[in-house]
């Protein structure tokens, strides 16, 4: 019989809290330790989770405890230098995203842990979330014909910056933040970009970054695909967090719609399936669909880390949503067509 596998969590924040209770949903893992630079986050994380030891050391927690990975839930200017600690002890790391601040930084950590052969994921859940899943099935084994263009749609305005107060002072936000999550799912649906043109925004004077973004892509399919992000979207329903998704083809369309509901037309009419996620009691109503993708998503890289399957979100797989990041920065910046063949 095999032992569970032996893990530490290396910042105890907000998304802490849900990233550990969505680890407890999965067999197979043993949470053995805690860190924060700031001791109190730590023992808080670990009286209310019943963790053993806490560390406000990395160091010392690498070296005193025998682990099997470790889950980096830091700010995005720590992952690669507690990333790189953790492959220099041999150990498998799970980073959240996104995965580093600079795209040649991102680069040098998915070829240091090539070179290494130590396995690296990017915590990338937002592919997971049951109705996206579910629209992935769909476009598997629809009758839509070929896919001609889609929209991906995540414009709220939700408060994200009251329970996540540092968004606020990122000089780059809704692209890093939302974006590489929608940028991802756009990959995750549609397959790679061959070019891209971006426009963002600031609406919001108490921020630094833009909380507007706009990415239309030519994928290498053929078809096209328009992400729009916002978090100054002031609409008749709020929808946070959901994303809505139209795919059109050529003998019908999908549309992901409020509540998780997806409308599928042909010339035969319209179907209408439900594709609700799952509800655990540890989450946030206001996340339930992000929280429970979160569950899935460690699922995933349990079976990568056991080799018991592929994990879809490997360093090397994100580091291409990583590189649309930049590419629609790029864009933005100076107001031109970004060829992804030469990105």
């Amino acid at each position: 019989m095999k032992s569970n596998l032996r893990f530490a969590v290396v910042g105890n924040g907000f998304w802490a809290n849900y990233q550990i209770a969505a680890w407890k949903e999965v067999a197979g893992v043993d949470l053995v330790a805690v860190h924060d630079s700031v001791k109190s986050k730590a023992e808080n994380i670990a009286h209310k989770f019943g963790v053993a030891r806490v560390y406000e050391h990395v160091e010392d927690l690498l070296k005193k405890e025998r682990l099997d990975f470790i889950d980096i839930i830091t700010g995005v200017d720590t992952h690669a230098p507690l990333a790189e600690m953790g492959a220099r002890h041999g150990i498998s790391v799970v980073c959240q995203k996104p995965m580093a601040p600079k795209l040649h930084v991102a680069q040098q950590m998915v070829e240091n842990f090539e070179r290494l052969k130590i396995p690296l994921y990017i915590h990338e859940n937002w592919r997971w979330q049951t109705p996206i899943r579910k629209l992935k099935e769909m476009l598997d084994n629809t009758s839509i014909g070929k896919i001609f263009k889609a929209r991906v749609t995540f414009c709220s305005s939700f408060p994200v910056f009251e329970n996540q107060p540092h968004l606020a002072e990122l000089e780059e936000f809704i692209l890093t933040d939302i974006g590489s999550h929608i940028l991802d799912v756009c990959r995750f649906l549609f397959g790679e970009v061959e070019s891209l043109i971006c426009h963002i925004a600031r609406v919001n004077e108490k921020i630094k970054g833009e909380d507007v973004a706009n990415v239309f892509m030519r994928m290498k399919t053929g078809m096209t695909c328009y992400a729009e992000m916002s978090y100054a979207s002031l609409l008749e329903f709020e929808s946070f967090p959901q994303t809505f998704i139209l795919v059109e083809g050529e003998r019908g369309s999908i549309h992901l719609m409020k509540d998780y509901v997806l409308h599928v037309t042909t010339d035969s009419g319209t179907e209408i399936i439900s594709a609700q996620p799952m509800e655990y009691p540890w989450a946030d109503p206001k996340y339930s669909v992000v929280h429970s993708s979160i569950v899935e998503c460690n699922r995933n890289i349990l079976g990568g880390l056991t080799a018991a399957a592929p994990a879809e979100t490997t360093g090397k797989d994100n580091l291409e949503t990583v590189r649309l990041v930049h590419a629609s920065y790029t864009s933005a910046r100076t107001n031109r067509l970004i060829d992804m063949h030469t990105f």
